[in-house]
């Protein structure tokens, strides 16, 4: 279809293009339409809507321009990745001065592979008292403030609510204990 469009160098209509694809190209009539729109959403064919008619259009220098435009842009995109790849060379480069494999640098790694265990065994004691810190147990003490704030909040509610279905509904205190499984000995804490 599109060299329809480069060899004549001309504008269409939709219903033009039915007519003179299958005849020219071998296009399925039923198939010139859906090709076209794919050419117009690939940007390869030109398209505007003049009064109630849309018109088609493609000529060769625009291939060649968005050919020209696309190597342009790989070409770039290809002096930036040797770029990048440069500089992650000299960066590995870099990192490895002062790596090289030499007697000093063995026995450092050796040593260091033998401290891992007991560096290891070390945490695992200091976590066993942990909770002996103080930052741990003003942590704790602050969770109990809150709770205990809580508890009394929700004292507050019961008794709130006992007393007002006590005169909402003449309800005796130790019947409303006895129906909503409040014990006998329900107080704020201290």
């Amino acid at each position: 279809m599109m060299e329809i469009f480069f060899e004549t160098k001309d504008v269409f209509q939709l219903k033009d293009m039915e007519k003179i694809a299958p005849k020219s190209k071998g296009i399925t009539p039923m198939s010139v339409k859906e090709v076209l729109q794919s050419l117009v959403d690939d940007n390869m064919v030109d398209t505007e809507r003049v009064g109630t008619s849309n018109y088609f259009w493609a000529f060769p220098s625009k291939a060649l321009h968005a050919r020209k435009r696309r190597l342009e842009e790989l070409e770039t995109q290809l002096e930036d990745g040797n770029q990048r790849k440069k500089a992650l060379q000299q960066a590995v480069d870099k990192a490895k001065v002062g790596r090289e494999v030499n007697e000093e640098r063995q026995d450092l790694l050796k040593e260091l592979s033998a401290l891992k265990p007991q560096r290891d065994q070390l945490k695992a004691e200091l976590e066993k008292y942990r909770e002996c810190d103080p930052q741990v147990v003003e942590e704790i003490r602050k969770a109990n403030i809150t709770a205990k704030e809580a508890v009394s909040r929700w004292t507050d509610n019961v008794f709130a609510i006992k007393s007002w279905a006590k005169k909402k509904f003449g309800f005796e205190n130790s019947n409303l204990d006895k129906a909503f499984g409040i014990p006998e000995d329900f107080d704020y804490m201290n």
